[in-house]
């Protein structure tokens, strides 16, 4: 196989890193991806991880719950490795400062210089990024709209978290630990590539619109011109005490073409609401409502094996709301074994990118 997914529990960094060397040692590692719980030292495992695989592109996040080939766990690390054969090339940039605007052009600069192309004149069926992003900063809408705005190749990714303790979430490349920082990865994949973005809502009639909004706190203060608990609780015929308890069943979307991109409300104080990604002032949003994970997922599967003839790995990027509701409903394990004949990593998330910052949602990257 080109692509080995794996996993540890181990306690130690040590012992955790030296069980992922063993199952990688068979391959040729060009790149090693991975998702580590917050239980492991963030300095520590960056370290160890660089150290166990030297000649190989080594990055990834801290996490609230890791995903492998067949389960969800927690307090462990996840990893997948790739040879020459599944990826012909690979570069790694740090934006060490997501409040330095000159962040992304300066790692795009380097992707230039190693590809020898700038990043508006790859192609980007050849060309796919991956982006972890601190799930405390805040600063993920700025990040995707800036590189969205200087290229077309897709990035992809997740926002790092630490098991909801919502302390200090980290990015690891280059065997150092970030804050406040993102890791950017542009791969050349030598095998077709796709892309899933599933989230399980049917889009409700009820609309509502950001008529006065803070948003550098991703506050909404009024929809309609009411203040916006109200408005919410009015446009689900309940009282804005129940309003938080349906967050999880009923958040808002911005609907494209039919398509929900979600925003998930976190709390409401003195009758705003805050979310967990951004809103502005105008945008229209949906209410939706929660449907089957599994079953959805499981299509979502299905049409991208379909599309791309077969999968040899995949890179899923789930959001922690949605592994919440997977735990309330008991279906961790049904979830998991969705994953179980493809190689499979990925971790529960603080908000996932794709064409933007969104919640409730589950973004792949998928290798034929």
């Amino acid at each position: 196989m080109n692509i080995v997914s794996a996993y540890s529990s181990a306690e130690s960094v040590a012992a955790a890193v030296c069980e992922l060397q063993g199952e990688f040692a068979n391959l040729d590692v060009k790149m090693v991806v991975y998702y580590a719980s917050s239980k492991y030292a963030p300095e520590a495992v960056s370290l160890k991880m660089q150290e166990a695989f030297p000649a190989a592109a080594v990055f990834g996040c801290s996490t609230a719950g890791e995903i492998a080939s067949g389960k969800m766990m927690t307090n462990s690390i996840t990893a997948m490795a790739f040879n020459a054969q599944a990826l012909s090339d690979v570069e790694i940039a740090v934006v060490e400062n997501l409040q330095d605007e000159q962040g992304v052009e300066q790692a795009f600069a380097s992707f230039a210089r190693h590809f020898g192309a700038s990043m508006l004149d790859l192609n980007p069926k050849r060309y796919v990024g991956i982006v972890l992003v601190d799930g405390l900063s805040g600063a993920e809408e700025r990040l995707i709209d800036k590189i969205g705005d200087l290229t077309d190749i897709t990035f992809i990714g997740g926002s790092a978290g630490d098991d909801l303790k919502f302390a200090a979430t980290h990015v690891y490349a280059n065997g150092k630990s970030y804050q406040g920082a993102a890791v950017l990865a542009l791969l050349k994949p030598a095998v077709e590539f796709s892309f899933i973005k599933t989230q399980s809502f049917n889009v409700l009639p009820e609309t509502l619109v950001v008529t006065k909004a803070n948003e550098e706190k991703r506050e909404v203060v009024e929809f309609d011109n009411q203040p916006a608990a109200e408005a919410y609780a009015r446009a689900l015929g309940i009282s804005v005490a129940e309003a938080a308890d349906r967050f999880m069943h009923n958040p808002v979307g911005l609907v494209i073409d039919g398509e929900p991109f979600v925003r998930s409300p976190q709390r409401i104080k003195d009758g705003s609401m805050f979310f967990y990604c951004g809103v502005v002032e105008g945008m229209e949003l949906s209410i939706l409502e929660s449907t089957d994970i599994i079953d959805d997922t499981r299509k979502a599967l299905g049409e991208a094996r379909a599309q791309l003839g077969s999968i040899s790995g995949v890179i899923n990027f789930n959001c922690i709301l949605r592994t919440l509701e997977l735990e309330q409903k008991q279906a961790t394990v049904a979830y998991g074994a969705l994953f179980a004949e493809v190689p499979t990593v990925g971790f529960s998330t603080y908000g996932e990118q794709y064409i933007g910052h969104i919640n409730q949602t589950a973004t792949m990257l998928l290798f034929k």
